[in-house]
């Protein structure tokens, strides 16, 4: 059966899009980043790419990432460093000798074509935030939807139960005309949402925007909860005051703020890394350099008879030193031994981490048996969206050691979640972007995206 009728979308004729390089395109090589598929390219079109170009949307090219959608500074990958295209309008120096930040990862070439005027928009993919990370970084605007909510058919599989194709652009503004074309169920993709599930969802949703009348200049009737686990030691300063004053004009115009607690946060980073590279271990065993991507011939001398040999010596080579990395934690998770103590105990805490958000949020999850009505509750939460500006690519510890783990720490709740979340653009930081997240019970995407734009008019002014 074909897809659900896009006719309800805005047209996107002559709107330039780019897509990330882990996503299939009949018209360019989808290489993932990585050596093992350069020179790869798909028989067919991403269900995603196929209803942009369908909804007249010219498709400009791909963007670089992370090999395989695994970093969070976009310097992993054969095709080179991306550079943070942002330039602090302060600084005194030439603009060939300024140190080169990074844009975020993995959708890190998405935000950056998207704040470089590239593109109209850009296509990313979200596994832990690598969406709205780039667009904190790049001062543009990054959604990942609800989980289930846009097709993943032809997207390269990085971990199944995390990942979301999310949208880039200048503003808030400029993605609900995308997302109206890509929210359809797709029936070939197994973890599409049912359109039952949507209905209610969006049933859910308009009572929300009902109570809150979305009109310019008032924010009666929204209530915004600041959850208290989202100011951890790692925080910049310098990216809580734009938050603040954003709060202090949302409470003149009418908007409830309520500060609450999420108390599964602090473990909810561990489980997504363990969670995240126990499926990526999994996915990434169909690359043997057997069926179809780079093979690696082993050396002269070597029995090429033994199939293992190839084996070893394609995935050694074909993946980069994270890649590898995060397939032996992965491995290593998924053992006898270990399966108990580590996935398992991460299964658990998503399921606590997910009940944290349902027990704040007024909306029911649509997800939910019984979903049951809640008289109070809060209709989006917001916090910051990175510990702090864009990090120089110099710092090795910030954007390849353990200091670029931190980077996902507000991020990844929502992911393991699946929840829909938007970083929006808050202003600049001794000259640098900075963003604000605001996060919403699973299917009420369109209030989120709603509630962005109405901060969007609050930084404006």
């Amino acid at each position: 059966m074909p897809l659900e009728s896009v006719t309800n979308g805005t047209p996107l004729t002559n709107k330039t899009i780019a897509i990330k390089d882990n996503i299939c395109t009949t018209q360019f090589l989808t290489t993932c980043g990585s050596r093992m598929l350069q020179n790869f390219r798909s028989p067919y079109d991403a269900t995603v790419v196929r209803l942009l170009e369908e909804a007249g949307a010219h498709i400009t090219g791909k963007t670089n990432c992370d090999e395989f959608g695994m970093g969070s500074a976009n310097i992993h990958s054969i095709h080179g460093t991306v550079v943070n295209p942002h330039q602090s309008p302060f600084s005194s120096v030439p603009w060939h000798e300024r140190e080169e930040r990074s844009p975020g990862g993995s959708s890190g070439g998405s935000a950056a074509a998207v704040a470089a005027g590239m593109c109209d928009a850009a296509i990313g993919t979200d596994t832990g935030g690598s969406v709205r990370l780039p667009a904190s970084y790049c001062g543009v605007a990054g959604f990942k939807p609800s989980y289930g909510m846009i097709s993943r058919l032809g997207v390269v599989s990085y971990a199944d139960s995390l990942d979301c194709v999310g949208i880039l652009a200048k503003t808030t503004a400029e993605i609900p005309s995308i997302y109206s074309i890509l929210s359809v169920f797709d029936e070939r993709d197994p973890t599409s949402a049912r359109p039952e599930i949507r209905k209610r969802a969006s049933d859910f949703t308009q009572e929300l925007l009902d109570s809150w009348d979305c009109q310019p200049g008032t924010m009666d009737g929204l209530t915004i909860g600041i959850p208290q686990e989202y100011f951890p030691k790692e925080l910049n300063d310098c990216t809580v005051k734009p938050l603040r004053q954003i709060l202090d004009v949302a409470s003149s115009l009418g908007a409830k703020i309520v500060p609450l607690s999420l108390p599964m946060t602090q473990y909810a980073l561990s489980a997504y890394y363990v969670i995240a590279s126990a499926e990526a271990s999994s996915n990434m065993a169909r690359y043997d350099g057997i069926q179809y991507g780079t093979r690696i011939q082993p050396p002269h001398g070597a029995d090429t008879r033994k199939v293992s040999n190839v084996y070893a010596y394609t995935r050694s080579h074909g993946f980069g030193h994270e890649v590898q990395k995060r397939i032996l934690l992965g491995t290593y998770a998924l053992t006898a031994d270990a399966f108990d103590n580590y996935f398992l105990q991460a299964q658990r805490i998503r399921r606590l981490v997910t009940s944290d958000f349902d027990s704040v949020f007024r909306a029911p999850n649509p997800l939910s048996a019984n979903p049951v009505k809640k008289p109070h509750g809060v209709d989006v939460l917001l916090h910051p969206s990175a510990v702090g500006t864009a990090p120089f690519l110099s710092d090795s510890n910030a954007t390849s050691g353990l200091d670029s783990y931190v980077q996902d720490v507000l991020t990844a709740p929502a992911s393991l979640a699946g929840l829909p979340a938007l970083s929006v653009p808050a202003g600049l930081v001794a000259g640098w972007p900075v963003g604000v997240s605001i996060v919403g019970q699973w299917g009420s995407d369109e209030l989120v995206l709603k509630v962005g734009q109405a901060i969007e008019q609050i930084v404006a002014t």
